[in-house]
C-alpha cells in the first residue's frame, strides 16, 4: 500500500506560501473521489436503480420501484461500521418496514385508524434514537415507509404483494451491501483510517497558523476546539471499526495488524500534538520581531501535508510517496534558533518548540514503515483482546427503552416533539389536499427535526435553501434536455450526489435530491411543474411547524445540558490528573488504563466543544453562561494539554521528578478540581489522596522547568473554580 521510493525536498523549499491554500484545496479534492462517502453513493445508487430498470425491460416497472423502494429504505440503516453490526441493523430494518408496509396498507382506509398508527409510530420509532445512531437510522427507515405508503389506498391482496416486493427490495440490498464488504473487508476500515489522519493533518496546520504573527490567536484557538471536536469523531467511527470488527481484530495478515497499530499510534500523535500548547500571545510578543515563528510554522506545515500525504495513502490504497525531509528542515531550523541573540529573552521556549517538533516528526515517519513489505508486525493476544475496552457497547433491551419513558430524557422529549408535529402536519392534509404527494409534509418532518434546536433550526435553513435551488435546477434541467437518455444518466448522477451528501452536507444533499425527484416524476409522466410548486409549499409548511415545535414543545436547551458535560470534562480531567500523581509517585501504571483514561478526556471535551457551539446556535435567551463556559472549556482544554505534555516529557527522558515541591501543587490541584465539580455534581465523593503522598527527596533539586510547569496546573485549576463559581452564582 505504501511505498517510499521518491525525491523527497528538504528544509522549506517545497511550498511556498501562496501554494497552500492550493495543496489543501487539492487534498480536499483526493480525498472525496476515495472517500467512504463517494464509495457509498455509487454502491446505494446501483443497489436502487438497478431493480427498477431491470423490470422496465420487461414492462413492469411499477414492480421495479417497489423493490428500489424496499432498496432505498434498507439503505438508510447502512451506515459504516463492522459487519457484523451493518448484518443486524439492516436485518431488523427490513423486518420493521415489511410490518410497517403492511400496518399501514390496512391502516389506510381509515383516516382514524391511520392517524393513531402515525401517533404510534413517530413516539416509537424516535424512542430508537435511545439505542444509538444505527437504531435510530432503521426507525426513520420505518416512518419512511409508512409515509411512502399513506396515500394508497389497496385491496388487501395488494398490500400483501407490495409488502412482499418491498421485502425483496430489503433483502437485495442486503445481499449487495453485504457482499462489498465480503470481497473487500478493509476497504471500509482503510478509508475511515485515511480520513482520521486526514483530519488530524488539519489540526496540525491550525497549530501551525498559531505560530503565524498574521493570524488571530483567539480565532485559531476556536478552531483548534471545534477541529478537536471532529477528530475525536473521525477516531470514534475508526475504533468502531477496527476494534468491534472480528473481521480485523481477528486478522492475522499484514493488511489487518498493519490498520490496527497505526491507528493507535495516530491516536498517540493526537496526543503529542494537543500536548504542545504554549503562550501563543506571549510567543508572538517575545519573537515576532526575529522571523522564527513562520520558520516553525512552516515545518509544522510541511509535517501536517507529509502526514496528509500517507492518509491518503492509506485511504486510497495506492503508494506513498514521500515529498518531504523532517531532518534536513528541523536541522536548519535549529540554526535559526541558535543563532537567535535577543537581550533578557531566552530562546529555551523554542529549543523545546523543536523537541516537541522532532517528536511529532518522527512519529509521522513511523507510520508508513507499517506497511513497508519488510517490518516485522506483532500484535499480542492480550493486546487484541484489550482492543474492546476501547469502545462503548450499546445495551439494546426494553429496560433502556422503559427507563427513557421520562421528560429528563432528551429522547422521549424528542419523540413526543416528533409525534405531535407529525399528527399535527397529518391533521393539515385532511384540510387542505392540494396534490398527490402531500405525504411530502410529514417527510420533511421527519428528516428536519432533530432532538436539538440548534440541529432543527440549521436542518430548517438547508432544506429550504437546498429545495428551492435544486428546485430550480431541476426545471431547467428538464425545460432543455429533451433526450431520455441524456436525462437518465443525469437522473443518476443526481441520485449519487444525493447519496454521497446524506452524511456530509444535508444542503448538496437536498440540491441533489430535489432535481433527481423532479427528473424521476417526469419520466414517470407527471407534470414537473406542479410537482415543484407542491414540494416547496410542502417544504415551507414542514419547516415552519418543525420550527416552532423545537421551540416549544419540550424544548431541549442546551444550556440545561451544559453542566453535566461540564462535570464530565472535569472527572476526565481529575483521572488524568491523578495517573500523572502515580507516575511522579513512583507508579508507572499500566499503559493501558492510561490510554482510556485519555480516551474518555478527549471524548468528554469533544462533546462539551460541540454542546457549547449548538448552544451558541440557539436564540440568544436562551444562552445561559456562555462566555464563562467558553472558558471553562478553554481552561480544561489547556490543562489536559499540560498534563499530556508532562507525561510526554518525562517518559520520553526516563524521568520521574517526584519530589515534594512537583507533587504538592499537584495535589492542591488536584483537590481544587475535586471541589470544583463538587459544586457541579453534588454526588461526587472526593477520592481518596493515596497517590502524591511520596515524601519529599533527601537533596534532590527540583527541576526549574518541571516546577514552573506543575506550577502552571495549579494556576489552571484555581481559575476553573473562579469559572465554576461564577456559573453557580448566577
Amino acid at each position: 500500500m505504501i511505498d517510499k521510493r521518491s525525491k523527497p525536498s528538504t528544509g522549506f523549499q517545497r511550498l511556498l506560501p501562496d501554494s497552500y491554500q492550493v495543496k489543501e484545496n487539492t487534498q480536499n479534492i483526493r480525498y472525496f473521489l476515495f472517500s467512504q462517502y463517494l464509495a457509498d453513493g455509487i454502491r446505494i445508487t446501483v443497489a436502487i436503480v438497478l431493480p427498477a430498470l431491470l423490470f422496465a425491460q420487461f414492462a413492469s416497472l411499477n414492480t421495479g420501484l417497489l423493490i428500489s423502494t424496499g432498496a432505498l429504505c434498507v439503505s438508510i440503516s447502512d451506515a459504516p461500521g463492522p459487519l457484523e453490526h451493518k448484518r443486524n441493523g439492516m436485518a431488523y430494518c427490513i423486518g420493521f418496514v415489511l410490518l410497517m408496509t403492511l400496518l399501514t396498507g390496512f391502516a389506510n382506509h381509515h383516516v382514524l385508524s391511520l392517524g393513531l398508527l402515525i401517533v404510534f409510530a413517530s413516539f416509537v420509532f424516535s424512542m430508537f434514537a435511545v439505542f444509538g445512531t444505527r437504531a435510530s437510522s432503521v426507525g426513520t427507515a420505518a416512518l419512511l415507509i409508512m409515509i411512502l405508503n399513506m396515500d394508497k389506498v389497496m385491496p388487501a391482496g395488494e398490500v400483501l404483494q407490495e409488502a412482499l416486493l418491498i421485502l425483496c427490495g430489503g433483502v437485495w440490498y442486503m445481499a449487495a451491501s453485504l457482499l462489498f464488504y465480503l470481497v473487500r473487508p478493509f476497504r471500509q476500515a482503510q478509508r475511515s483510517l485515511g480520513n482520521c489522519i486526514h483530519e488530524t493533518s488539519r489540526l496540525l496546520l491550525i497549530k501551525a497558523a498559531l505560530y503565524d504573527p498574521g493570524t488571530n490567536v483567539d480565532t485559531e484557538y476556536q478552531k483548534l476546539l471545534a477541529q478537536q471536536v471532529i477528530v475525536s469523531e473521525k477516531q470514534d467511527e475508526t475504533r468502531e471499526l477496527l476494534f468491534k470488527g472480528k473481521a480485523i481484530t481477528k486478522d492475522s495478515t499484514r493488511t489487518g495488524q498493519a490498520l490496527l497499530i497505526t491507528f493507535t499510534n495516530v491516536v498517540d500523535l493526537y496526543e503529542q500534538v494537543i500536548a504542545t500548547w504554549y503562550d501563543y500571545p506571549l510567543l508572538r510578543k517575545k519573537f515576532s520581531s526575529t522571523g522564527i515563528l513562520p520558520a516553525i510554522s512552516v515545518v509544522i506545515r510541511e509535517i501536517a501535508y507529509e502526514l496528509d500525504e500517507i492518509g491518503l495513502a492509506i485511504q486510497s490504497n495506492i503508494p506513498y510517496k514521500k515529498e518531504f525531509e523532517l531532518i534536513p528542515a528541523l536541522n536548519e531550523l535549529k540554526s535559526k534558533i541558535d543563532a537567535l541573540k535577543i537581550e533578557t529573552t531566552s530562546n529555551l521556549v523554542l529549543k523545546k518548540i523543536l523537541v516537541n517538533l522532532r517528536n511529532i516528526g518522527e512519529r509521522v515517519n513511523e507510520m508508513p514503515g507499517y506497511f513497508a513489505a519488510d517490518s516485522s508486525l506483532k500484535i499480542r493476544g492480550r493486546a487484541k483482546k484489550d482492543y474492546s475496552k476501547f469502545v462503548t457497547h450499546q445495551e439494546i433491551s426494553f429496560a433502556v427503552f422503559r427507563d427513557n419513558l421520562n421528560l429528563n430524557s432528551s429522547v422521549f422529549r424528542h419523540a413526543l416533539r416528533m409525534m405531535i408535529t407529525c399528527i399535527l402536519g397529518f391533521i393539515i392534509l385532511q384540510f387542505i389536499s392540494y396534490g398527490h404527494h402531500s405525504y411530502w409534509i410529514l417527510l420533511t418532518i421527519v428528516f428536519i427535526l432533530k432532538p436539538a434546536y440548534s440541529i432543527t433550526k440549521q436542518r430548517n435553513v438547508q432544506r429550504i435553501a437546498g429545495t428551492l435551488a435544486g428546485g430550480v435546477l431541476g426545471i431547467v434541467l428538464i425545460a432543455t434536455i429533451a433526450d431520455r437518455a441524456v436525462l437518465l444518466a443525469i437522473m443518476v448522477f443526481l441520485m449519487i450526489g444525493t447519496y454521497t451528501f446524506q452524511r456530509v452536507n444535508y444542503t448538496v444533499t437536498v440540491l441533489f435530491m430535489t432535481p433527481y425527484i423532479l427528473v424521476l416524476f417526469r419520466f414517470l409522466g407527471l407534470g414537473f411543474i406542479n410537482i415543484v410548486e407542491e414540494r416547496v409549499l410542502d417544504t415551507a409548511i414542514a419547516s415552519v411547524l418543525a420550527f416552532f415545535s423545537s421551540y416549544f414543545l419540550f424544548p431541549h436547551w442546551e444550556s440545561k445540558q451544559l453542566e453535566a458535560h461540564m462535570a464530565s470534562v472535569l472527572k476526565a480531567n481529575i483521572s488524568y490528573l491523578k495517573k500523572l500523581k502515580y507516575f511522579f509517585s513512583g507508579d508507572t501504571g499500566s499503559l493501558l488504563d492510561y490510554k482510556l483514561v485519555r480516551k474518555e478526556l478527549y471524548v468528554s471535551t469533544a462533546n462539551l466543544s460541540a454542546a457549547l457551539y449548538r448552544m451558541l446556535s440557539e436564540p440568544k435567551n436562551k444562552q445561559e453562561n456562555a462566555p464563562e463556559i467558553n472558558e471553562f472549556v478553554v481552561l480544561n482544554n489547556v490543562l489536559s494539554s499540560n498534563i499530556a505534555s508532562l507525561f510526554s516529557i518525562n517518559t520520553s527522558n526516563e524521568q520521574q521528578a517526584g519530589t515534594k515541591e512537583i507533587l504538592q501543587p499537584l495535589n492542591r490541584s488536584f483537590i481544587l478540581l475535586e471541589e470544583s465539580l463538587q459544586m457541579m455534581d453534588r454526588s461526587y465523593q472526593p477520592g481518596i489522596q493515596e497517590a502524591g503522598t511520596m515524601p519529599a527527596s533527601q537533596g534532590q533539586v527540583p527541576d526549574q522547568q518541571m516546577k514552573e510547569h506543575v506550577d502552571f496546573i495549579y494556576k489552571l485549576a484555581v481559575d476553573i473554580k473562579k469559572v465554576v463559581q461564577k456559573i453557580n452564582a448566577h
